[in-house]
C-alpha cells in the first residue's frame, strides 16, 4: 500500500493564484518578531529593566498580532493532535538535552549570566505571581502564534518564493527552508543546540501536516510545559 498523503484543502490548491503582498503584508509579519527581539535585548543588556521590557513586549507584540490579524495566513487546525503529542516530546527532549549537555559539556553549557528568578528579583509576592502568569500566557499562548507566523509561515514561504512569499504554500517541502528556518530560529535562543533539534522537530511537522496550526500547539504545549516543570524544579536558566 502507499503511504497516505494528507489531504489539503480547497484554498491551498492553486497558490501560484494568490495576490501580490504589499508592504504592510511584510510589516504585520516582522512587526511583532521585531519587537520582541528589541525588548528581549533590552532586558537582557539591562537587568533592572527586565521585567519591565518583558511585560512591553509580550504585551505590544499581542497588540501588532490582534492589529494585523487580518493579513495573516489563514490557519489551518488539522492534526491537532499530533501537534499535542509533537509538544509533550519537545519539552522532554529540550529539558533532556539541556541536562546531558549540562552533565558532558559543563563549562560550554553553563549560562555566561545569572538567569532571572522571580521569586529572588521581585520582593512583592503579589508582583512576582504576575509577573510569573503573565510570562507564562506569553509564552504559551503570544508567542506561539508570533513565532510560528514568522519563522514557518512567512519566513520559510520567503525562502521558497523570494519575489512573493504568497506564491509558496503553507508547509511546502523545501529542505533549504527547513535548514535555514531553523538555524535562524535557533540562533535567538540561548539553547541554540536544543533549539535546533526542536526546530528540525517542528519543520518536519509542517511539513508532513501542512499544518500551521499543528504547529502552533506543538510551539505551545511545549511551552507550557516547560514553564510547569521550571517552576517545580527552580530551573530559571531553562526559560
Amino acid at each position: 500500500m502507499s503511504p497516505v498523503t494528507p489531504q489539503k484543502p480547497l484554498e491551498y490548491q492553486s497558490p501560484r493564484n494568490a495576490g501580490r503582498t504589499d508592504s504592510w503584508d511584510d510589516i504585520a509579519y516582522v512587526l511583532p518578531m521585531g519587537i520582541f527581539l528589541a525588548l528581549t535585548y533590552v532586558g537582557g543588556t539591562w537587568p533592572s529593566l527586565y521585567a519591565a521590557s518583558y511585560v512591553a513586549k509580550t504585551l505590544l507584540a499581542a497588540a501588532a498580532l490582534i492589529i494585523f490579524r487580518h493579513r495573516y495566513t489563514k490557519i489551518r487546525w488539522n492534526f491537532w493532535w499530533l501537534g499535542i503529542i509533537l509538544g509533550v516530546v519537545g519539552v522532554i527532549q529540550w529539558v533532556g538535552m539541556e541536562h546531558l549537555l549540562n552533565h558532558f559539556l559543563p563549562r560550554l553549557w553553563e549560562p555566561k549570566v545569572e538567569p532571572y528568578n522571580p521569586f529572588q528579583q521581585i520582593a512583592s509576592p503579589g508582583a512576582r505571581w504576575g509577573f510569573i502568569g503573565l510570562r507564562w500566557a506569553d509564552a504559551a499562548l503570544v508567542v506561539p502564534f508570533m513565532e510560528e507566523l514568522f519563522w514557518r509561515d512567512y519566513l520559510w514561504r520567503s525562502i521558497s518564493a523570494p519575489s512573493n512569499f504568497k506564491l509558496a504554500e503553507v508547509g511546502e517541502p523545501d529542505w533549504t527552508a527547513l535548514l535555514l528556518v531553523t538555524l535562524v530560529f535557533c540562533s535567538v535562543h540561548v539553547q541554540w543546540l536544543t533549539a535546533i533539534v526542536w526546530g528540525l522537530m517542528i519543520g518536519l511537522l509542517l511539513i508532513f501536516t501542512r499544518s500551521l496550526g499543528a504547529c502552533i500547539i506543538m510551539h505551545a504545549v511545549t511551552n507550557f510545559l516547560l514553564g510547569a516543570w521550571v517552576l517545580k524544579s527552580g530551573e530559571w536558566k531553562l526559560w
